[in-house]
């Protein structure tokens, strides 16, 4: 089949179906979309809140104490606590209903959504880190999510195997670090971005093999360098002990300086490694991927799918959190875990066959359910038989297209289409659709999408930020029961909580690593990191090197993809002018 361009239902602008898109529908036997790729990945993203956190009632019968949950108060939901949700004293089947072939599917959907009761927070396999969410394996540590495998890990989002570190984005394997973004395999590194294997260095930019080195880009396995000039070690620390890097007021200093140097420094247009055949930024051991974002550890044949890895294969429209073996997955968010043949879920796990999705886990061919938990044909958490649902899904599959539901701007959503915006648990703000495609509240309403006004702050703050010491051997415990205000004073457009408390932990983390107390809240902490990730999107552009040793006459004529907006002032290379320039 040839390409085909389609009007985009949400923004009403063009995109275009490839021939091998097609072949991937067909294999899975689902209709193309009518939603462009941006507007299908915030309709997942809308689904999923990883960091606003709540307290309210646990729902579970005999239980009325106060929990920790993602779903707000005001929110129309069941929650029960992490303990009762898994236990056997409850069964999910008990609020089966049968389907209305007068009602269509996702109004039938909503109400089951309303009914059966939910985990109040997404934290598997967790040791005293009861504060994080859409975790697994976390272990002493304190509002981290979107993790794997953490210890001792505060206010950090998407990381993966990190111990005994704060502040981090994105981050993989790493120790003893703080404030990094994009930085892996790395031990006592600070303030840095996209840097692999360093140690005990401070402000790198795209620095490989690197120890002890300060201000320093596209270096590659040196040791004391500042600002990218070499030193004996005896200078290094000479110099690195005048820099006081104990106050606050240098490090902010220091921010600044690191900044122009990154705009200097030479930016290769994407971070693919190891991979084959592969567009999108920062990905990993991947073959035959197409606009992907955040892959690491493995993918193959996957096209629009950010945030996951670990041997993927087959995979459209995934994420965030897609992985471990899973394959033959369409418009997914938080599945895998040698899932197959999966399409239209949120945290479905360990299963096959499973379509219109969430929280399942080790169920086979389900249609319509919540919260199931090693079942076989189901729909809407009914409990059939082998013929009774083989004969029932194609009637329902038939249903949805003759009897679409059309939301308020007219959008129609018929069988393979994900989740209407409308049936978002969480409105815009509160989920990280925010955090990656941001827009105002007059925007949001605008499109669609339920938004939720945060609630009044009435806090009595006790420690300005200007108050707070410049170092922390001038802070003493009497800190951890200031109520401290944050420097913002929610004059941003970050969520900014007006004031914050340090935790035990946190304080004695900045006294072994001697670093000052920060002036900012971890919600503006969290979008400051943020703001400096390259958008999910692809440009088509022209390397812009124009030095003559690198074997081209003239300004270079590669061009390629790169999620490096054209109006950006970053220096942007080809692959070969970049390691001819770099590596």
């Amino acid at each position: 089949m040839n390409s085909q361009n389609k009007i985009c239902q949400n923004c009403h602008n063009e995109f275009t179906i490839e021939p091998e898109d097609f072949n991937f529908y067909e294999k899975i036997k689902v209709p193309p979309p009518t939603f462009c790729p941006e507007c299908r990945m915030i309709r997942r993203l809308m689904i999923r809140n990883e960091r606003m956190l709540y307290k309210r009632k646990c729902n579970a019968p005999g239980h009325n104490e106060e929990i920790i949950s993602i779903y707000s108060p005001d929110k129309k939901c069941v929650v029960y606590d992490q303990k009762f949700w898994w236990s056997d004293k409850w069964d999910p089947l008990q609020f089966g209903t049968e389907y209305d072939f007068k009602i269509p599917f996702f109004t039938q959907f909503r109400n089951l959504w309303e009914t059966v009761p939910l985990l109040a927070i997404s934290n598997s396999k967790a040791v005293n880190s009861e504060y994080c969410n859409v975790a697994d394996q976390s272990k002493d540590s304190y509002m981290t999510s979107g993790s794997l495998k953490i210890e001792k890990t505060f206010y950090s989002n998407r990381v993966y195997s990190i111990k005994d570190s704060m502040d981090l984005y994105a981050c993989f394997r790493d120790e003893i670090c703080y404030e990094d973004i994009y930085c892996n395999d790395s031990y006592k590194l600070f303030f840095s971005k996209l840097c692999t294997s360093c140690m005990d260095s401070w402000f790198l930019y795209d620095c490989r093999g690197c120890s002890h080195c300060f201000g320093c880009t596209n270096l590659r396995n040196k040791q004391y360098c500042i600002w990218n000039e070499q030193y004996s070690k005896e200078e290094y620390f000479s110099r690195i002990k005048e820099f006081n890097l104990t106050s606050a007021k240098n490090i902010s200093l220091f921010k600044e300086q690191f900044r122009k140097i990154y705009f200097e420094a030479i930016h290769k247009y994407a971070v693919i490694l190891k991979s084959v055949n592969a567009t999108g930024d920062k990905v990993e051991n991947a073959k035959n991927c197409k606009i992907c974002f955040d892959i690491t550890e493995g993918a193959e044949d996957c096209k629009f799918i950010h945030w996951g890895g670990l041997q993927l294969n087959g995979v459209y429209d995934g994420g965030p959190g897609n992985g471990d073996s899973a394959e033959l997955l369409y418009e997914t968010v938080d599945t895998g875990m040698h899932a197959s043949n999966i399409a239209f879920t949120n945290v479905v796990y360990g299963s096959r066959n499973v379509q219109y999705a969430l929280f399942c886990h080790d169920c086979v061919d389900i249609f319509g359910c919540i919260s199931l938990r090693n079942k076989q044909y189901c729909i809407f958490n009914k409990q059939y038989t082998k013929e009774e649902y083989d004969k029932l899904l194609p009637k329902i599959i038939a249903h949805m297209s003759e009897m679409p539901y059309v939301d308020v701007k007219g959008r129609a959503y018929k069988y393979g289409e994900y989740f209407p915006f409308e049936l978002a648990p969480f409105a815009y703000n509160e989920s990280i659709a925010r955090d990656y495609f941001p827009i105002t509240k007059e925007e949001a309403i605008a499109k669609g999408y339920p938004w939720r006004d945060q609630d009044e702050k009435h806090y009595n703050i006790t420690l300005q930020s200007s108050q707070i010491p410049d170092t922390i051997s001038e802070a003493g415990d009497d800190v951890l029961n200031q109520v401290i205000g944050c420097e913002h004073q929610a004059k941003c457009d970050h969520q900014c909580t007006t004031a914050f408390k340090l935790v035990k932990e946190e304080l004695d983390f900045y006294r072994r690593m001697n670093l000052p107390v920060p002036r900012l809240c971890p919600n503006c902490r969290h979008y400051e990191r943020l703001a400096q990730r390259n958008p999910m999107k692809l440009w088509t552009r022209q390397c812009m090197c124009g030095k003559p040793n690198h074997g081209h006459t003239g300004k270079c004529s590669n061009e390629f993809e790169t999620s490096y907006a054209p109006d950006r002032p970053e220096i942007v290379y080809c692959e070969s002018c970049y390691n001819n320039e770099v590596a």
